[in-house]
Order: C-alpha cells, then structure tokens, then sequence
C-alpha cells in the first residue's frame, strides 16, 4: 500500500516540476526569470533589462504568474515581480552558472 502513496505524492511533485520546466521553455519568460533570481524587479525595469517591449512582455509575465512561478507585489502604481519558489532560483542560478559564464 505505502508504493501507491509514493506514486501520488510523485506524480503531485511531477506535475510541479512539469509547470516550472514549461515555463522556462521560452526565450522570453527565461531572460526574465533569470533577472527576476536576482532581484525583486518591476515592469520598466523588466522592460529596460531584457529589452522585451510591449505587449510581449505583458503577454510573458502573464504567462508567468498564471503558472505561480512569479509573485507580484503592488506599491501605488507599480507592480513588482519576484520568483515564487526559492527552489525555482536554485534552478536559475544553477542554469545562468553553467550556461551563462562568461555574461
């Protein structure tokens, strides 16, 4: 009985990982989540450091907090953007570290 409890408790983390990996399959929401791993950012700022201009960015971080993968925070009129799973920015630090050495 305890093999059909792992199964379910793998396949709920599977399905986690599935979403976070699906998120970062895309040029755009990979920059940004990789800008986002080093700082709590918001939408110029975004805008500015990836050079991703209107509407894909809004398209992207739509994208992104539709999936749980980033949080927002609101400060008047500012929206800020953060990474919402320290996990996640192991995973993008881990990435930029091999993949992004000599930037």
């Amino acid at each position: 009985m305890q093999k059909g409890l792992e199964i379910e408790a793998m396949r709920e983390s599977a399905g986690s990982i599935v979403n976070v990996l699906k998120s970062l399959a895309n040029t755009d929401r990979l920059i940004i989540l990789c800008h986002l791993a080093k700082q709590e950012l918001n939408v110029s700022q975004i805008e500015e450091l990836t050079q991703i201009f209107q509407p894909t960015l809004s398209q992207q971080l739509m994208m992104l907090r539709k999936s749980n993968v980033v949080a927002t925070r609101r400060e008047g009129k500012q929206i800020f953007y953060s990474i919402s799973d320290p996990k996640l920015r192991v995973v993008l630090t881990t990435l930029y570290e091999n993949y992004c050495p000599n930037i």
